[in-house]
């Protein structure tokens, strides 16, 4: 069981607490979700109120925090009210992983874990973030960032982005996908894309053709696609392809071709015994240095390592 740890200080979001039970507190073992135990942390072990609604009473104080495999911090009302010390000294004494939710971003930062680290938090304060942490590479663009232990979301539902990412990373695509059918949510956005960009796959878009075109490349991933065929599937030159595929998808097409193609080889490693090589040819990526180059690039593991990790048993 992982062990989920939620910083509650007075003025937490209750949205952001929502989506932590959602994703990590609902038992989903009859989908082939794994069990977490998910720990309500505030100083004293009080009730504390929630913002724009609501209170919540803790399980644990702040010294529950230590020992989980993640802590996460909530966003709060006013994001830049002053930091309990008791809640810095909680943070940095955790020895597992911490993701700051949207706003949670300033408290990480209070507790010194951005510096020397990439960050992100909603838009509105971005220039606020980056002058409360200045050591800090604050990422502007971006979904969620994920820096060693240390992990922040944009605004709203980037959490929920977030949060299924770290499920994927730790338990594989098959268990992610499983928790965001439940939540009826797309189970991947990724972290690169804009902040305000609707889906990676769009169903439905103002361009004619570009859906289809999506639609088209999905089904040939194995093939040696070019940005190039993309553009000349949909009828359009390259340019202007280039530019309605990233105002509609938030990401350029190239990437959203590779980290198509890395998904797909990730499933390859999960449910077949296909040999390294073809698991490359498959999914487009060529050949086994390349797919290795790429998984590390992705996910920080070759492929041998994340087979036996994520293997789905037959």
């Amino acid at each position: 069981m992982r062990t989920i740890g939620v910083l509650l200080l007075p003025d937490s979001r209750i949205f952001d607490v929502s989506v932590v039970s959602e994703v990590w507190g609902i038992d989903r073992t009859d989908s082939g979700v794994p069990p977490f135990e998910v720990r309500l942390c505030s100083e004293g072990r009080v009730v504390t109120p929630l913002a724009p609604i609501g209170s919540l009473e803790a399980t644990h104080g702040f010294d529950g925090l230590v020992d989980c495999d993640l802590v996460v911090v909530p966003g709060r009302g006013d994001p830049f009210a002053a930091v309990p010390p008791a809640a810095v000294e909680a943070l940095r004494a955790a020895t597992g992983a911490v993701a700051g939710l949207c706003s949670g971003a300033f408290v990480v930062a209070a507790a010194g874990l951005l510096d020397g680290r990439s960050a992100t938090t909603h838009w509105r304060v971005l220039d606020e973030l980056a002058a409360a942490a200045p050591g800090a590479r604050v990422r502007r663009d971006v979904l969620f960032t994920s820096d060693g232990p240390v992990h922040t979301s944009a605004g709203v539902l980037g959490g929920v982005d977030l949060c299924l990412h770290l499920v994927r990373r730790d338990h594989g695509a098959e268990v992610a996908a499983a928790v965001a059918r439940r939540m009826v949510v797309p189970p991947v956005r990724e972290g690169d894309q804009r902040q305000y960009a609707e889906t990676p796959v769009p169903r439905r878009v103002a361009k004619a053709g570009l859906a289809a075109t999506v639609d088209w490349a999905v089904g040939r991933l194995g093939e040696p696609l070019s940005v190039a065929d993309l553009a000349r599937h949909s009828g359009l030159s390259e340019r202007t392809f280039h530019r309605v595929f990233v105002d509609a998808t938030g990401s350029t097409p190239g990437r959203w071709l590779l980290v198509r193609r890395v998904r797909l080889a990730q499933r390859l490693l999960e449910t077949t015994d296909l040999p390294v090589h073809r698991v490359a040819e498959r999914s487009g990526l060529g050949t086994s240095a390349n797919l290795r180059r790429r998984l590390r690039a992705e996910l920080g593991v070759g492929p041998d390592a994340y087979r036996r990790t994520f293997r789905v048993a037959g």
